[in-house]
């Protein structure tokens, strides 16, 4: 199979997801193309036998061009095996109402796009002050000393579970070969 892995990113952690399920999918002896969604304005999508989006939350929507993408070709990944990745450090933790409201942006999402992907992943983000400039860290710090207390704030921490979503890529990819 031939499988496009594509993401948007804002601080860098959704591409380096990206990049590992290319990697492992990869490692299973497909073929991978990894391509940063601002960079497919003319893709064909006829290419390939199944697509990987991975897309970051902010302030409550995930980037323009997740959505532009996912818009432009909702018919075509509609006839295709799918799989959305949504990161987001809400998805770390276990309050209800942060997942209600990843339940709701998802929601906003497949109905301003028109596209339902095959399956969606949550998966925790990272926190990292280390690349963040002064009006994102200071947000980002209450944001994390209030769902995270024992954290320390000045340190870059990745909550990925990274085995979970082999998992579920692996998951995803079997059925997308079945």
């Amino acid at each position: 199979m031939k499988i496009l892995v594509s993401y948007a990113t804002s601080e860098g952690h959704t591409r380096k997801v990206a990049r590992w399920v290319a990697d492992g999918i990869y490692d299973q002896g497909h073929s991978v193309e990894l391509l940063r969604l601002a960079d497919a304005k003319d893709i064909d999508l006829d290419r390939y036998d199944g697509v990987v989006m991975a897309g970051s939350v902010h302030v409550g929507h995930y980037q323009p061009e997740v959505a532009e993408f996912a818009s432009a070709h909702a018919s075509k990944l509609g006839n295709m095996p799918t799989l959305f990745l949504s990161v987001s450090l809400a998805a770390a933790g276990h309050d209800a109402e942060d997942w209600r409201g990843l339940e709701r942006i998802l929601s906003e999402f497949t109905d301003a796009t028109t596209w339902t992907p095959d399956r969606v992943v949550q998966v925790a983000g990272a926190y990292m002050p280390s690349e963040y400039g002064v009006l994102s860290r200071f947000v980002m710090r209450r944001i994390i000393a209030e769902k995270d207390p024992e954290a320390d704030l000045d340190t870059d921490h990745d909550y990925t579970d990274w085995s979970a979503l082999r998992r579920e890529v692996d998951s995803w990819l079997a059925e997308a070969e079945a």
